[in-house]
C-alpha cells in the first residue's frame, strides 16, 4: 500500500475521532481506546493495493465510534431498567413498613434516602439514554455503510450516481444492475424477520466475494440492492450477472436446522450520455419486472436503441 493512502487513513481516523468526541457530551477514555482498537483491526484487515478496500475502511472508521456509542446506551438502558426495578422494590417495602406501623422512623429515613438516590439515577439515565439515541440517529445519517450489510447504503449511492451524471460523458461503458431477492415476504412471514436479515447478509457476503474491487455495491432498500459494474462491456456484463444468479441459487443457507434456498431476479441497463440518475434507475427496474414476470431468478436488459 502506498505511503499516500496509509497518510490518507491515519488523517480519515484522526478526523472521525475528533468529530465523533466532540458530538459526545461526555465522551469516556474507554470509548476512545475502542475506537482506535477497532481502527487498528480495521487497517489491518485491508488487503494491499486495493483501493476499494481502503475506501471501506474510511468509512468503517465512522461506523467504529457509532458502534461504540450504540453498545454504550444498551448498557445504560440496562442499568436504568435495574434501577427501576430496585426503586419499585423499595417504594413497596417503604409502603409496607407505614401500613403495619412499624415505629422505625430511622430505617424509614435510610430508605427514603436510597429511594430518593435511585430516583436521581434514573433520571440521569434516562437522559443519557436521549442523549446518546441522538448521537447514534446522527452517526447513521453520516455514514455511507448500511449497518446490517456492510455494503454501501442508499445516501453512498445517490451521491456516486450524481458524480457519474454531472460528467455527461465518459470515457468507458457504465453497467447497472438491481437484484431483488425473490419471494422475500415469505421468507420473512414462514421464518420471521432475522431469518431475512440473514439472508440479506448471506446476499452481500456472495456480492462482495465475487465481484472486483472496482465494482460498486449498495443495498438499494429491503430487499433490493444495486450493483454498479465498471469499465465491462455488455457481454461481460451478462458473463457477471448469470455468474451470481448461479452462486445466489446454488448456495445454501442454514437457519435454525433449516436449508433455506434463496433465488433472486436482475433488472440490468448501461449509462447513457445525459442520463439522470433516475434515468438508468428506472430502466433497471423496469428490465427487473421484466425478470419478475418471466419466471424469477433470471435477468432482463434495458437498453437504448435508435435514440430511444
Amino acid at each position: 500500500m502506498r505511503k499516500e493512502d496509509l497518510k490518507s487513513l491515519v488523517t480519515q481516523m484522526y478526523e472521525e475521532l475528533l468529530s465523533n468526541i466532540d458530538m459526545q457530551k461526555d465522551a469516556t477514555k474507554d470509548q476512545v481506546v475502542t475506537f482506535l482498537q477497532d481502527s487498528a483491526n480495521t487497517i489491518a484487515s485491508l488487503e494491499e493495493n486495493k483501493l476499494d478496500s481502503t475506501e471501506h475502511a474510511k468509512l468503517a472508521f465512522t461506523n467504529a465510534f457509532k458502534d461504540v456509542a450504540t453498545t454504550t446506551l444498551s448498557s445504560y438502558k440496562d442499568t436504568n431498567d435495574v434501577f427501576e426495578e430496585l426503586a419499585k422494590v423499595h417504594q413497596e417495602t417503604v409502603a409496607e413498613c407505614s401500613e403495619i406501623h412499624i415505629n422505625f422512623p430511622e430505617i424509614r429515613e435510610k430508605f427514603n434516602l436510597i429511594q430518593e438516590q435511585m430516583s436521581t439515577e434514573v433520571e440521569r439515565a434516562n437522559n443519557i439514554i436521549t442523549d446518546l439515541s441522538t448521537q447514534v440517529k446522527e452517526l447513521e445519517r453520516n455514514s455511507n455503510l448500511d449497518a446490517l450489510t456492510k455494503v454501501f447504503n442508499r445516501r453512498a449511492l445517490t451521491s456516486y450516481l450524481d458524480k457519474i451524471c454531472s460528467k455527461k460523458e465518459i470515457a468507458y461503458e457504465l453497467h447497472l444492475l438491481i437484484l431483488d431477492i425473490d419471494d422475500f415476504k415469505v421468507v420473512n412471514d414462514t421464518y420471521g424477520h432475522i431469518a431475512g436479515d440473514k439472508i440479506l447478509i448471506f446476499i452481500a457476503n456472495i456480492l462482495r466475494r465475487t465481484l472486483r474491487d472496482g465494482d460498486k455495491i449498495f443495498r438499494y432498500g429491503g430487499e433490493e440492492f444495486i450493483i454498479i459494474l465498471n469499465r465491462i462491456d455488455k457481454e461481460t456484463c451478462e458473463k457477471v450477472t448469470q455468474r451470481l444468479l448461479k452462486l445466489i441459487s446454488s448456495n445454501q443457507l442454514i437457519y435454525k436446522g433449516k436449508t433455506l434456498n434463496v433465488t433472486m431476479s436482475i433488472g440490468a441497463t448501461k449509462y447513457y450520455q445525459g442520463d439522470t440518475p433516475d434515468d438508468i434507475i428506472a430502466r433497471a427496474d423496469k428490465a427487473l419486472y421484466r425478470s419478475k414476470k418471466a419466471g424469477k431468478n433470471r435477468m432482463s436488459s434495458e437498453v437504448i436503441t435508435d435514440g430511444n
